[in-house]
């Protein structure tokens, strides 16, 4: 059990370092920094392009390693520390904006596309360790359960905690915490984590041919692209709130953070009731459920009016997001395990890496979605009373194209292959090729 939850405490790391590098490091380089806005956006895009490509490459070559520490371990041990002091790095830049744009930009460009590459080394090596490490699904949905509360803690503490701190001992002083605090869940699930040596002695399959094994697997494209309108509806709901909070609720900011808390305080306890459900009616069940869950809880979003509404909504938004949030790990080391008996080596790396690819794509959808009904409905930000049409706008973002994407990723996942007697049939199969491979 200690074992279990100090290899889970890495998604404090996690949560706490990307939670608060992307809601902090636009507002810290251009409001405090004097970065001009026009940079900032292009160091932004030249991350962007970095950030989907870094990915499955990072995966690719994590699953080809053969060292004789294993193939996740050497890169979470080695990465552990530099990436705590690259987050630091990020908020003590040594030029100023209106002295030194030139040095400044190349340093942002610099250090946020560091920050991101050891992210993806130390982060994706120790999901990779998951799968390997929890075989059966009950392990799988308690250690997630386990992974996914640290999660959603340091989710909260990288949006609540900065202004707490930069306001009282300067930006430095909050990048050197989080930078210790990172470091330390690192190395803690590092000391938490194990490795079978076996399957770095496998032969690895090449690039074109490892590629071309993932994107002609059913399971994980099935998944995968219902995943990506499953990640459109969260990151379309987390965005639209603070406005709905604003102009419809006409709520400070106080009251937005109330209703955000209220979800994910919600979330952390439901992920032991979905961990139940996960075991007893299968990953893709509840993965299904929680869909269906969250669209219905959705629906009063269209007229509600008062704070007290919004905020019951809030958890029950909360609940059904744990659901998915507990099992979309499950479901992959499912498919991993699929393909294992297909191509005869495990590649935990390239399907994380690939999947975190694709529901990239959720930020652009996210976008375009609210830059279009903010175009339609007249929106300004220049005014606080908006357009009658923009509150009809803000009620359609928040609800009405999330349950229009949650209603196709559930028709998608219908067709997911991965239940019932085939996945026990995978599992008995699986067990004999350990078996004769020499894994417990």
């Amino acid at each position: 059990m200690i074992k279990k939850l100090a290899y889970s405490f890495g998604a404090v790391a996690t949560a706490l370092s990307y939670q608060a590098f992307s809601t902090y490091i636009i507002f810290f380089y251009v409001d405090v920094i004097k970065l001009p806005a026009y940079l900032a956006a292009i160091g932004m895009i030249i991350f962007a392009v970095w950030n989907a490509v870094n990915d499955p490459i990072a995966g690719y070559v994590s699953d080809i390693t053969h060292t004789r520490w294993g193939r996740r371990i050497p890169y979470l041990a080695a990465g552990a520390i530099p990436f705590g002091i690259i987050f630091f790095l990020l908020w003590v830049p040594p030029f100023r904006g209106l002295e030194q744009v030139s040095l400044l930009f190349l340093y942002f460009v610099i250090a946020i596309c560091l920050f991101d590459g050891l992210y993806t080394v130390t982060i994706l090596n120790w999901a990779s360790l998951y799968p390997e490490m929890y075989p059966s699904l009950k392990e799988r949905a308690q250690v997630n359960a386990y992974r996914q509360s640290f999660g959603m803690l340091g989710l909260v503490f990288g949006i609540a905690l900065p202004p707490l701190i930069y306001s009282h001992w300067g930006w430095n002083w909050m990048g050197a915490i989080f930078g210790v605090v990172i470091s330390l869940a690192l190395l803690t699930a590092l000391w938490g984590s194990r490795e079978n040596k076996k399957f770095s002695q496998e032969r690895s399959l090449g690039l074109w041919q490892a590629l071309k094994a993932t994107f002609k697997n059913r399971s994980f494209m099935t998944f995968v692209i219902s995943n990506l309108f499953v990640q459109y509806s969260f990151l379309i709901i987390l965005a639209t709130i603070p406005f709905f909070a604003k102009y419809v609720l006409d709520q400070n900011p106080v009251g937005t953070s109330l209703i955000l808390a209220s979800a994910f305080l919600a979330a952390i306890p439901m992920l032991f009731v979905w961990e139940r459900a996960a075991v007893k009616y299968g990953a893709k069940i509840t993965f299904m459920a929680s869909m269906l869950f969250l669209a219905v809880f959705l629906v009063p979003l269209f007229f509600a009016k008062s704070f007290g509404a919004v905020l019951l909504t809030s958890v029950l938004i909360g609940s059904s997001l744990a659901g998915f949030i507990l099992v979309s790990d499950v479901i992959i080391s499912d498919i991993i395990d699929e393909d294992e008996l297909n191509t005869g080596t495990r590649r935990e790396g390239i399907f994380f890496g690939t999947n975190a690819l694709i529901t990239r794509f959720a930020i652009g959808l996210q976008a375009a979605s609210m830059s279009t009904i903010f175009i339609l409905s007249g929106y300004s930000p220049y005014v606080f009373t908006q357009p009658h049409g923009f509150e009809a706008g803000l009620r359609i973002l928040i609800a009405g194209f999330p349950i229009a994407a949650l209603a196709l990723g559930f028709g998608v996942m219908m067709l997911y292959p991965l239940g019932g007697k085939k996945l026990e049939e995978l599992r008995s199969k699986l067990a004999e090729v350990h078996a004769q491979k020499g894994i417990a």
